[in-house]
């Protein structure tokens, strides 16, 4: 049998999903009222940036294997703040703290205000069934 490459780079990956973590950031402001699109919403953009976060311990310990030791460091200080985020979304969604959820939703989007989203975007609605998953992920 043969290997399983990955197509996509960690790069690649990490853009795409910052992107649609935007894109999913609109989508919530533009709700008048929380519903189920709100929490398959929060769930994922939880679900992306602990993907976020997986890829960039993938990278970190691949530069650190090669001794690079300063560049493993200052990438993991930029991408600090996801793992953060993730816990305490996940926490407030588990309670449905929606203030709290717009506070974290807006300080992230602070973060990813460098990824711009084209008006024509092909990304369509990636947060459908987010909340299941977290879900079922979680038992």
């Amino acid at each position: 049998m043969s290997r399983i490459l990955q197509q996509e780079s960690g790069s690649t990956i990490r853009n795409r999903l910052c992107r649609e973590i935007v894109l999913s950031i609109r989508k919530l402001i533009s709700q008048s009222k929380p519903d189920d699109t709100s929490k398959d919403i929060v769930a994922f953009i939880i679900l992306s940036l602990e993907k976020i976060n997986q890829i960039t311990d993938q990278a970190v310990a691949a530069w650190e294997k090669k001794d690079y030791w300063v560049k493993a460091d200052k990438f993991k200080m930029q991408w600090s703040w996801v793992e953060d985020f993730s816990q305490k979304l996940t926490l407030e969604l588990q309670n449905e703290n929606w203030a709290n959820i717009a506070l974290l939703v807006a300080q992230i989007g602070q973060k990813l205000s460098k990824f711009e989203i084209s008006p024509k975007n092909r990304m369509g609605e990636p947060w459908v069934g987010a909340f299941n998953y977290l879900n079922q992920k979680g038992d």
